[in-house]
């Protein structure tokens, strides 16, 4: 990366400064890595809940009100009142916030997550009643204000995946696809890297795993939204020694009760909060993401550089790095998904994951976007 000659009086903007969770993580990082270059950076936040890099001055704003819709709003109102006085060369958005020199959209507008997400629910009075309480929480038409608004007025736009680009365009034609620039989160892929077999092994006789066990994998905090339902349905058509082993914290409850009903709750596996996500990555025979919605799972590249066979939905801004017959294009089709699921279980273990050279990911085109808008 060349070195910028100007330095700047930079603002990052989120609602936390955090260093957990993927889109906090991500703004803790760049403002780490222009601080390094020399650069003055400030973070407008609601609210700083880790210590923040060496370089980097937290401007909190506070949050105010008891409704979800009155700190969306009192957000975006303090953080342009920040940016107003801040007397900044340059704004880069990762919020809900109305005025920005770059925004960088790492899930898509609300409209499309309504719009795609609706089938994760079991049609009849569930799906009705999910949509409902969506429809009538004032929260998500702010959300839906603030996006309409910020994409008209934010000069420079970036995308997490190619398919939150669409999704973006689909959602407000007025956009020109070619003017978004698309760069992808690449996982920290050194944390993942499979073993020889006879160190899965020993994974696998820690874990429980019988030795002829097929086990799939998945892993999801909301369950409904992830495909867990359609996974279970899917299980009830393998052969028996096919199980389930689901990584995630959410209580399973309901979850448990339809493995019941459909007989196989003795496959199924709830293991909650999973710490070490690679050795979970090595044990298992197939990692599945049956998502109906997903800006870009890092999960399934992290499987893949595991030696694990990695599937998933079409609905996941990552699937673009799988096979085309790793790929199913329906989560609710449930026949379907059965019957990529034994195939891909019977063949071999693939290739580590290595990142194409060729698709930007990571910080360091953020840093330079930023720093060629600096320049002109």
């Amino acid at each position: 990366m060349q070195t910028s000659e100007r330095k700047g009086r930079l603002a990052l903007v989120m609602p936390r400064l955090s260093r957990y969770g993927g889109a906090e993580s991500f703004a803790w990082r760049l403002g780490e890595a222009l601080a390094r270059r020399g650069h003055a950076v400030d973070f407008i936040c609601a609210r700083c809940e880790a210590e923040p890099p060496e370089g980097v001055t937290p401007v909190v704003v506070g949050r105010f009100g008891g409704l979800r819709v009155i700190k969306i709003l009192w957000f975006a109102l303090m953080a342009e009142r920040a940016r107003r006085t801040g007397g900044y060369d340059l704004v880069f958005g990762m919020g809900k916030t109305v005025n920005q020199d770059i925004l960088r959209i790492g899930g898509g507008p609300i409209s499309m997550f309504w719009k795609l997400s609706r089938r994760a629910w079991p049609a009849g009075f569930p799906r009705w009643f999910k949509m409902a309480r969506r429809r009538l929480a004032p929260a998500n038409w702010a959300i839906h204000l603030l996006d309409t608004v910020r994409l008209r007025r934010t000069p420079r736009i970036v995308a997490v995946s190619h398919l939150v680009r669409d999704w973006t365009v689909a959602a407000h034609p007025h956009l020109d696809p070619s003017a978004i620039d698309v760069i992808y989160n690449r996982p920290d892929l050194s944390r993942f890297s499979p073993v020889d077999e006879a160190g899965r092994q020993t994974l696998r006789e820690a874990a429980g795993i019988g030795p002829d066990q097929v086990v799939i994998g998945t892993a999801a905090t909301n369950f409904a939204l992830k495909g867990v339902r359609s996974l279970l349905m899917a299980l009830a058509r393998l052969p028996e020694n096919h199980v389930l082993h689901v990584a995630g914290g959410r209580k399973p409850g309901k979850y448990l009760r339809l493995a019941r009903e459909l007989g196989v709750e003795d496959r199924v596996r709830f293991l909650g909060r999973v710490d070490d996500m690679a050795s979970f990555y090595r044990c298992i025979d197939v990692f599945v993401l049956a998502t109906f919605y997903d800006a870009c799972s890092n999960a399934v590249l992290e499987a893949l550089a595991c030696g694990c066979r990695s599937v998933s939905s079409a609905l996941n801004g990552s699937a673009c790095f799988l096979p085309d017959r790793w790929v199913f294009p329906d989560p609710a089709d449930v026949p379907e998904l059965a019957a990529i699921l034994l195939r891909v279980s019977g063949e071999d273990r693939p290739a580590p994951f290595v990142w194409p050279q060729d698709v930007p990911c990571g910080l360091d085109p953020y840093v330079e976007m930023i720093e060629q808008t600096l320049s002109r």
